[in-house]
């Protein structure tokens, strides 16, 4: 196992990805603001879903939601039609201009990382993919409730006894 002093290290290096994260921020096309491209890649990678999935896996509540569905909308990127299962929700499906917006997101991010990383060999860029992948796998799926130790979650899960 690791020593604590290189969590620490570990930790202060997680915390500048922050600074990556503003780079490809920046470059995003100005009519494609960060939350209207999350929701853009969503659909794209899970495909058509209800608005209630969508603020599940964006992690924030509906009404942000529906702010960010409204933009893409307006723009044509994806459509919204009735649930069949019940008609007062809605079905979000991309478009074929949604997805021309995802490629050029794509473009966009990957000509970034190509530049910013024109130095690395093409080991070098798979090895910190690979430790990504893991790194997030290891912590589950990061948009529910923490995960906690077996012997922590026992605990928080317990009702005291009357006495």
């Amino acid at each position: 196992m690791a020593e604590q002093a290189q969590f620490e290290e570990l930790a202060h290096q997680l915390s500048a990805v922050g600074a990556v994260k503003r780079d490809l921020g920046r470059i995003l096309p100005h009519d494609c603001p960060a939350g209207s491209a999350a929701v853009l890649m969503l659909l794209g990678r899970h495909g058509d879903m209800r608005m209630s999935k969508l603020a599940e896996l964006l992690s924030v509540d509906m009404s942000v939601t529906s702010r960010h569905v409204a933009h893409v909308a307006e723009r044509g990127w994806i459509k919204r039609s009735p649930d069949p299962a019940d008609k007062r929700s809605r079905i979000l499906h991309l478009t074929d201009a949604g997805r021309d917006q995802i490629d050029e997101l794509h473009q966009r991010s990957s000509q970034l990382l190509a530049e910013r990383l024109s130095d690395w060999t093409d080991d070098e860029v798979g090895q910190l993919t690979r430790l990504m992948t893991r790194l997030r796998a290891s912590f589950g799926d990061c948009r529910s409730a923490p995960r906690l130790p077996p012997a922590e979650l026992e605990t928080t899960t317990r009702t005291p006894a009357n006495t």
